[in-house]
């Protein structure tokens, strides 16, 4: 401000204190750096050589003091870093592609490092703090996690497209009875196995056998062989066109996915993750403005048929194998 002015008193003045303070203060900065900073010998203060220097150096300190400041923010609002985040095994390449480009849309100097886990590995791995956040099915086992529902979609049969149970509008659990299941391994995610089993047996089907799945291709793979009837959404049922997927009669069974991290301490990016994954779910296809709104579903590529058409096998179906 010295420098500025030219004169003590009016940049004392600018300032709002006292000259003498300011003066004092020149001094003493002059003492501890053991140069003079002002030539006071004219009607008008001037810099030095030294006072140049210092000036222009204060300008670049005050300057990187700004930009420090703009990055801890960013740091804080999870805009730049890394966000560690666990995916369930099976996500599409259209889901993994919005999930970046959203990210990216929103905190583009954010790395997001996506690694495939199950509902109990992720949980594991928040616990431990090897994760910063991620998607698991709805219920788990996590104390100390808090969750945002990113997704829900009701749950039918996976059967062959030559089932009668493929020309049905809906498939009743109890008329099941017989029929093997095909599920989620009890280890991807333990409190959802159970759910299922618990709900076939309340709706009248114990199944003589469970097949358990690690992953969606196997899942398919054994219905598609004829080893029993899977329980999963339409999502999954579409990834095999030989294969054809009907609803449960009363909708008994809703897949929740959440996007989870810890309750205290979370990532500064977790939610927008969280926000970033709803919009991807409902409907969109990555990059861009992301839309709220949830496409309506393509029955005719589910059912392979006109929804209109198709008939009730009766209680002959029930009598057939898979």
């Amino acid at each position: 401000m010295v420098a500025r002015e030219g004169h003590f008193g009016d940049a004392a003045l600018e300032l709002g204190i006292a000259q003498p303070a300011l003066s004092q203060s020149v001094r003493r900065l002059e003492e501890e750096l053991g140069v003079a900073l002002f030539d006071r010998s004219r009607r008008r203060v001037e810099l030095t050589p030294a006072g140049r220097l210092l000036v222009d150096q204060a300008h670049r300190v005050v300057g990187a003091e700004a930009r420090l400041r703009e990055t801890m923010r960013r740091v804080r609002d999870g805009e730049l870093g890394a966000l560690r985040a666990g995916v369930p095994p099976g996500t599409s390449a259209v889901e993994l592609r919005g999930l970046v480009a959203g990210m990216a849309e929103r905190a583009r100097d954010l790395d997001v490092d996506l690694g495939e886990m199950t509902g109990s590995e992720l949980v594991r791995a928040l616990g431990e703090g090897a994760v910063d956040t991620g998607l698991v099915t709805a219920p788990f086992d996590g104390a100390d996690l808090v969750g945002r529902l990113v997704r829900s979609a009701p749950v039918g049969a996976v059967v062959p497209r030559d089932s009668p149970w493929a020309r049905a509008r809906e498939v009743a659990l109890a008329d099941l009875a017989g029929l093997e299941l095909v599920v989620s391994a009890r280890t991807a995610g333990p409190e959802w196995f159970e759910r299922v089993l618990a709900v076939c047996r309340d709706q009248g089907w114990v199944p003589p056998r469970v097949r358990e799945a690690g992953d969606a291709e196997f899942l398919l793979g054994l219905v598609l062989a004829g080893r029993g009837v899977a329980l999963e959404t339409a999502a999954t049922a579409a990834r095999e066109p030989r294969l054809a997927w009907r609803p449960l009669a009363g909708a008994p069974l809703v897949r929740r996915t959440e996007a989870v991290r810890p309750a205290e301490g979370a990532h500064p990016a977790a939610e927008m993750f969280a926000e970033v994954a709803a919009l991807v779910f409902a409907g969109d296809r990555g990059a861009g403005p992301l839309s709220q709104e949830a496409g309506e579903m393509p029955w005719s590529l589910v059912y392979g048929a006109d929804a209109g058409a198709l008939v009730l096998p009766g209680d002959a179906a029930a009598q057939h194998p898979v």
